[in-house]
């Protein structure tokens, strides 16, 4: 049935906090028909009580609303303080009920259709100093378990010292294989000094590995597969194993690092993609090579590189191992500051 003119008059919804019988029927149909959760149902709700008060300060019936008015209170609200992403959310629920009404023919176009929220600040990715990048990698944790120590030092390396993914971290096998490229796994190669690794997409890339990662990689190998060590098997071919000697998970490592960050006495727990954010500011503002960096992040935009550009690089045109904090082994002895962890 249309409704009559009482259901869609702005003055049908002179009560704060109501809607007309219009919005109550698209709350119906979201409910009954599409059977959107109860508190999906109430957001929207919400989001077009604001509609209707907003027509209904501007003179305007619901189905009289134009772009121009839908465009004049995204400024409102952004100018009131409402984040980016809620007024994306509250335009979500607009256009959904506009494009009701051009089902039911109430409507001859939808003026939310091409309106988009304001562009959200893109904040940069919280990224460790270089002193503190290097006080977690050089860490030792004399009183665990030497085979913990060993992979967790080396899963640190590979994280910051080749910026990998924790997905691509635990889908290392100590080797290439058939089994590893057919179940999409990566491989690490010492003798070539290079990290394979299967990124987003499916897309597999190289990493060029430090010599303070091929150091702990070697040691935690010399121990990994050793007769009698807790949780390993010979047989395994994941690089990173668990206590049982299955491959390790994401969630195993995020606790792993966080507990060391601790231990290290960094004042701010670190997660796995933390090191990555660290891996790519430190080179880049070591080496300001973008397209560089680009690739050896596997970023298939340079757009999402981009966020790493900050304040002074060092225009210094030098190859990976010598731009990166980690790629080279400093003099000093053993335990020195560029000896690795573990």
């Amino acid at each position: 049935m249309e409704p009559t003119p009482a259901d869609d008059a702005p003055q049908a919804a002179a009560v704060p906090g109501t809607v007309p019988p219009l919005v109550e029927r698209y709350l119906e149909h979201v409910r009954v028909e599409k059977r959107l959760a109860a508190r999906t149902v109430e957001l929207y709700r919400l989001d077009l009580v604001r509609l209707t008060e907003a027509a209904l300060a501007a003179g305007v019936a619901l189905p009289e609303v134009q772009n121009h008015h839908i465009r004049r209170w995204v400024a409102q609200m952004h100018s009131g303080g409402r984040s980016a992403r809620g007024i994306a959310l509250i335009l979500s629920g607009w256009r959904g009920f506009y494009r009701w009404l051009g089902r039911e023919a109430l409507v001859a176009s939808n003026p939310v259709q091409d309106v988009r929220a304001p562009r959200a600040a893109r904040l940069l990715p919280k990224a460790l100093g270089v002193d503190e990048a290097v006080q977690l990698a050089s860490h030792h944790q004399v009183r665990d378990d030497p085979w913990l120590e060993a992979r967790d030092a080396a899963m640190v390396e590979l994280l910051y010292g080749c910026g990998l993914r924790v997905g691509e971290l635990v889908g290392l096998d100590v080797k290439a294989s058939v089994g590893a490229e057919r179940c999409g796994r990566g491989w690490i190669d010492l003798q070539a000094a290079e990290v394979h690794v299967l990124g987003k997409g499916g897309k597999r890339r190289s990493v060029p590995l430090g010599g303070a990662a091929r150091l702990a990689l070697a040691r935690w190998l010399a121990v990994r597969g050793a007769p009698g060590a807790e949780g390993t098997a010979s047989e395994a071919t994941a690089l990173f194993p668990g206590r049982h000697g299955t491959r390790l998970t994401a969630q195993s490592v995020w606790q792993r690092l966080r507990r060391r960050s601790q231990l290290a006495g960094l004042a701010t727990p670190v997660h796995p993609h933390m090191l990555r954010h660290s891996f790519a500011s430190h080179l880049l503002q070591s080496s300001g090579d973008l397209r560089a960096v680009q690739e050896l992040l596997g970023h298939a935009s340079i757009t999402s590189t981009q966020v790493y550009t900050r304040l002074d690089f060092q225009h210094l045109a030098r190859a990976y191992d010598a731009a990166h904090p980690r790629a080279k082994i400093r003099g000093g002895g053993s335990g020195g500051q560029g000896e690795p962890g573990g």
